[in-house]
């Protein structure tokens, strides 16, 4: 298993752990019962790997290699998911900057010289009563 976990960047718990839950088949064993693993492992584990680091689940990527195990290409379930990764992105990238938008005018907005001391337990000061503030 050491060798297969150094050529896949996967420690020995986590390709325990995808045979467990069905990504990895079980490997041959040898008489001693030691896991022997062939390339097709390695294949696989490289595969599950790489999809991870896109951002794929698991549950994703047991989808993906049920079709690749039929031998049909996975081209076109893996497009779907990834596209919908990038509007997942996208989103998200919306959104912070949105943040940072806020963030920024809140920051702007702050004066060192006209600070006022905040009423004890809050973050705001008082309003100020000549702006008919609530």
């Amino acid at each position: 298993m050491a060798q297969v976990s150094t050529r896949t960047g996967a420690s020995p718990d986590t390709i325990r752990y995808y045979e467990r839950i069905g990504l990895l088949p079980p490997p041959d064993r040898t008489s001693g019962a030691h896991r022997r693993y062939g390339d097709a492992a390695v294949d696989r584990l490289r595969f599950i790997r790489g999809a991870q680091r896109l951002g794929l689940q698991l549950a994703e990527i047991r989808d993906l290699l049920a079709v690749r195990d039929t031998g049909t290409c996975p081209c076109e379930p893996a497009e779907t998911l990834l596209r919908r990764h990038i509007e997942e992105i996208d989103a998200e990238v919306a959104r912070l900057t949105a943040l940072r938008a806020e963030l920024v005018t809140m920051v702007e907005g702050i004066r060192a010289d006209d600070c006022v001391d905040p009423e004890p337990g809050t973050w705001c000061p008082p309003p100020d009563p000549r702006e008919g503030g609530d």
